[in-house]
């Protein structure tokens, strides 16, 4: 077993045109001031990080790993949240997402993906370059109209939408396998892969790739009612990144998980700061570090109601509260009585 390493804040919440959060360096120090040991970086921001340069300048990253070093820090992992997403992005959404791209890319959507997958494999290297191990991201979704059918999808909608899914992956999953990272998909609703079974069909797409992995975020499975407990039993060993991020679902005789077009403070499934929702993190910590989770404990806020900055000071302890320091002896050694193959037999009464 391995101790989780952690506790360890996402940026994007809190990045802002003013100090300390207007910066990597003050950025990082305002987080260390917390208690935060790690920062994973959205690499869409240009106030923490320059993807293109990061991929293509070792002396570059090494800059960076010094800015955050210097505050006691370590990047955890690198984000292409936004740009994950317009890999695959279908018409109807096409004006709503142009706004996670450049301008020069937008009201073209072949260009839109080209862009995009492009930034993924700027991705690989960039983590390659900072000596990290996986790498946060979203699938996209052809198939999320669908999701809840009417009318009915047509026979091999389905297959047809995740058969495209993979072949727009694949490519980038090889460029992040020959650069060593793991690319951990963040199960979302919203995204085509946002379940279990949503993620064994991509899998099966992308003939069971190595680096197709996951990041662990309770939360969105609290929205959608499903066990996040038995999800890590399923897929523990493809678990490579882990989002503290707690939620509630409190429905009514009026909504439910879709939550009637309602804001998010409104809504019966909501994001909470740690501590103010409902999942169940001492059971997630002690199933991660049984399975030998390796990675960190990063602190994802999106809450509808507490202020961020009280949500950060809170989280860290949080975290650290939560995370197991794993044992390295068994608690009954001491009534052990030795054994070698000759005394197993005898007490087998084999011998």
């Amino acid at each position: 077993m391995t101790t989780i390493k952690g506790p360890g804040i996402f940026l994007a919440q809190f990045l802002g045109d003013k100090a300390p959060f207007n910066s990597l360096a003050s950025i990082c120090k305002w987080a260390a001031s917390l208690g935060f040991t790690g920062v994973q970086l959205p690499t869409w921001d240009s106030r923490c990080i320059d993807l293109q340069k990061a991929a293509e300048s070792k002396t570059y990253c090494d800059e960076l790993n010094g800015i955050v070093q210097s505050a006691g820090m370590e990047i955890t992992e690198l984000s292409t949240h936004l740009q994950g997403q317009l890999v695959a992005v279908n018409p109807a959404y096409d004006l709503l997402f142009d706004g996670f791209a450049p301008e020069n890319v937008r009201g073209n959507a072949k260009a839109r993906t080209e862009w995009a997958v492009q930034q993924l494999k700027y991705a690989a290297r960039a983590s390659q370059n900072l000596g990290l191990n996986a790498h946060a991201t979203f699938s996209g979704a052809l198939l999320w109209h669908t999701v809840y059918p009417w009318p009915q999808r047509p026979a091999g909608l389905v297959e047809t939408g995740f058969t495209e899914l993979g072949k727009r992956w694949l490519p980038i999953l090889n460029a992040f396998d020959e650069s060593g990272i793991d690319l951990c998909y963040e199960i979302h609703p919203g995204e085509d892969l946002h379940d279990g079974v949503t993620y064994e069909r991509f899998l099966e797409k992308v003939n069971n790739h190595a680096r197709a992995c996951l990041l662990y975020d309770p939360s969105h499975f609290v929205l959608q009612c499903l066990d996040y407990l038995g999800y890590i039993d399923h897929y523990h060993e493809r678990i490579k990144m882990f989002h503290v991020k707690d939620a509630e679902f409190n429905p009514t005789g009026k909504q439910g998980v879709y939550g009637g077009y309602q804001n998010w403070i409104d809504r019966a499934g909501r994001f909470r700061s740690l501590g103010d929702g409902q999942v169940d993190f001492s059971s997630i910590f002690s199933k991660l570090a049984a399975y030998d989770y390796k990675g960190w404990a990063v602190m994802e806020w999106e809450c509808a109601i507490k202020h961020p900055e009280t949500g950060a000071a809170e989280g860290a302890p949080f975290i650290k509260q939560h995370i197991i320091k794993v044992t390295d002896k068994a608690f009954d050694d001491f009534a052990g009585t030795g054994s070698d193959e000759n005394f197993n037999r005898r007490i087998l009464g084999i011998d």
